[in-house]
């Protein structure tokens, strides 16, 4: 039995959220640049290099990438053989989200009601989703998410027998519909199976996926790329300008499903899809 500490998940977690805010990953950066040597609108390589001087500004000032720093969405995978030790986890990881929000001075969207809207002031609480694992670690992965894109995102209950053309176009549909809106060039996480609440939270944890990792199945690595194919044949664009770049990538995660049922449903990451992963 390991023990780890719940000041340490609290320091780990004030850093990843402040990080995350400042810094892509350096797959969606690769990709930006990959962009703007491939696109062939004109308007459109002006604004995916004008994303690109956003992007190493933030990194050189130390500032937020986007001014909606969002919702923290934070991942944990809880190995069975850990002890937690001097507090609570859910507290912990709370504490981590305030003080990282306060420090990096980074804005404060969450509000305590949905109706009545008050402020928290410290971003908090957190979407925590835990997983218990084998082993004596944990991972944390912290994905802060801005509502523009959350916004735009959809889910669909489909039947059976709509089978792969019924997911495409279901997929497609939700895109169309956000248009503009969520800031493309976008990052399309794909939830299929489950129920109505698991293939939401697969759409969200594919985001996490880095996009130059396709799904291990090679059915649905070939689904990704379709789909990314259709996408960018939209001509939406960036930032809606037009142009063939309309998503970065497609990640589609799975899990099995009812035999009544086909769930599917597609959350959008902006241009800025960030999330940062740690082991402690």
């Amino acid at each position: 039995m390991k023990e780890i500490s719940a000041h340490l998940i609290t320091d780990t977690i004030e850093k990843m959220c402040i990080e995350a805010n400042m810094h892509l990953p350096c797959d969606i950066v690769c990709r930006l640049n990959t962009a703007i040597k491939k696109e062939t609108n004109p308007l459109a390589v002006d604004i995916l290099s004008d994303l690109q001087k956003n992007i190493e500004a933030a990194g050189e000032l130390n500032i937020p990438i986007c001014q909606d720093t969002g919702m923290a969405v934070v991942f944990l995978d809880v190995g069975q053989d850990v002890h937690i030790i001097d507090g609570d986890l859910t507290e912990a990881v709370n504490l981590g989200v305030a003080r990282g929000y306060t420090k990096g001075l980074l804005r404060k969207s969450v509000v305590s009601d949905p109706l009545n809207r008050v402020n928290t002031d410290d971003n908090t609480p957190a979407v925590i989703h835990t997983s218990i694992v084998p082993g004596e670690k944990i991972k944390i992965t912290v994905a802060p998410k801005g509502f523009g894109s959350e916004n735009m995102s959809g889910i669909k209950m489909l039947k059976p027998s709509d089978e792969r053309q019924g997911v495409v176009d279901a997929v497609l549909d939700i895109v169309k519909s956000a248009s503009n809106n969520p800031c493309p060039p976008m990052v399309v996480g794909v939830g299929i199976g489950g129920d109505f609440e698991q293939c939401a939270y697969l759409a969200k944890k594919a985001l996490c996926r880095s996009i130059d990792i396709r799904n291990s199945n090679p059915y649905y690595a070939e689904l990704e790329e379709q789909l990314l194919d259709k996408i960018n044949e939209l001509d939406i664009g960036p930032q809606g300008f037009g142009g063939i770049t309309t998503a970065f990538a497609v990640n589609v995660e799975t899990a099995p499903t009812h035999i009544a049922g086909l769930p599917v449903a597609v959350n959008i990451g902006c241009h800025v899809t960030r999330h940062i992963t740690k082991e402690i």
